[in-house]
């Protein structure tokens, strides 16, 4: 089986009330790569850099099994670079700064050598971008996830609509739900989404974890608990990685699996947030991520028969 990852590989300069970073690696590709890499090889990335994104991780994504064919390297331009504040909660942040450079002239060319993926992961992007690549595919992957996010909704509403229609599954927050949507139920928000497009819906709730729907059926994963979270930057990319490359190595993309993707998402993810940028994603053991998704399992589980 095998992976594409589409959006950015960039840097960021982020502010916690735990500390601050001028310039790490970032981007929604690079996430969800190192993710979806813990489960299944290869991950065919697709995304685009300046002159100043380093070898040594380029290097390192490789090392991982990520094939670079797909990233186009702009000889005289910078990479996306963006900086943001976090809010007290952590669960609110400020854009201080975006500067687009490379990203603006991002015209992806899916290479020969990615044709006949089983599995499509679009970050999130300018909609267009996500339907090109979707249109490049000379054959439909068995599976298309799209991530999107509330700008898109504001400024290319028209498009999003159509990309919706070409998606399996949407992933957004429960704000985003609820502007798309205009609804305030997040039951009735998933029902109109899906009659979008989408056969499955995942909403994400941050700290409050992530919601499931298809057809009539609803399943909750919580999040982890966490004494501290440094920076949430990247989790929900993580997340979508992990998820996406869970079903990748498995196979199978029944309701009942989906489960066990968001487990292992969400415990991915909840590494993501311990330490600043895809630092602790580059130094995690699958020892330490199978202990995290046993002590999942325990959290949310029991035997006890319930009546009255």
């Amino acid at each position: 089986m095998s992976v594409i990852t589409v959006g950015t590989m960039a840097f960021d300069a982020i502010e916690t009330p735990f500390g601050k970073t001028n310039k790490i690696v970032g981007g929604s590709a690079l996430y969800a790569a190192y993710a979806a890499s813990y489960f299944v090889k290869p991950v065919q990335q697709l995304s685009i850099i300046g002159y100043d994104f380093p070898e040594e991780e380029l290097g390192s994504l490789e090392e991982r099994g990520v094939q670079l064919e797909g990233v186009e390297k702009v000889a005289d331009k910078k990479s996306f670079f963006w900086s943001g504040r976090y809010h007290e909660d952590m669960n609110s942040r400020d854009t201080l700064v975006t500067d687009l450079n490379v990203l603006a002239d991002f015209d992806p060319k899916v290479p020969d050598s990615y044709q006949g993926a089983e599995f499509l992961m679009l970050g999130n992007l300018m909609p267009k971008i996500q339907i090109s690549v979707i249109e490049q595919l000379k054959q439909k992957p068995k599976l298309v996830v799209l991530d999107t996010m509330n700008f898109w909704m504001e400024t290319a509403l028209p498009d999003l609509e159509v990309v919706l229609k070409k998606v399996d599954l949407l992933m957004v927050n429960d704000s985003e739900a609820r502007q798309l949507t205009q609804q305030h139920s997040l039951i009735k928000a998933a029902k109109k989404i899906r009659e979008m497009g989408p056969k499955y819906l995942i909403i994400k709730k941050g700290e409050n974890g992530a919601l499931l729907f298809y057809e009539e059926k609803v399943f909750f994963a919580p999040a982890f608990p966490l004494e501290d979270v440094f920076d949430p930057t990247g989790a929900g990319d993580t997340f979508a990685g992990g998820f996406i490359g869970y079903l990748a190595k498995t196979n199978d993309i029944s309701f009942q699996n989906m489960k066990k993707a968001i487990i292992a998402g969400s415990a991915l993810a909840s590494f993501c947030v311990e330490k600043f940028g895809n630092t602790r994603l580059r130094e995690l053991t699958k020892e330490e991520l199978n202990d995290r998704i046993r002590l999942f399992k325990e959290l949310t589980h029991f035997e006890t028969e319930l009546s009255l």
